[in-house]
């Protein structure tokens, strides 16, 4: 799998955190749509299927750790 870069997963976290404050202010079809649109970006962007898991994999490969998406499920 291509993995997106470094940037542009910051980006992302730091778009989804702003986004996620102003809906804390104001909510409206508008911001859920943004949100919405920048949920499946995240979730393609890191393999993964929902938005818990495409923060904690988008925070993995800032920080280099392994991400849940990289495991298989399967015992070493």
């Amino acid at each position: 799998m291509l993995k997106p870069h470094p940037s542009f997963v910051h980006d992302l976290l730091e778009t989804h955190a702003a986004l996620r404050a102003r809906q804390a202010q104001e909510d409206s079809p508008e911001l859920r749509r943004r949100l919405d649109d920048l949920t499946y970006t995240l979730c393609v962007s890191t393999g993964t299927r929902t938005l818990d898991a495409a923060l904690a994999t988008a925070r993995a490969q800032l920080t280099g750790a392994p991400s849940p998406a990289s495991y298989s499920g399967l015992a070493a």
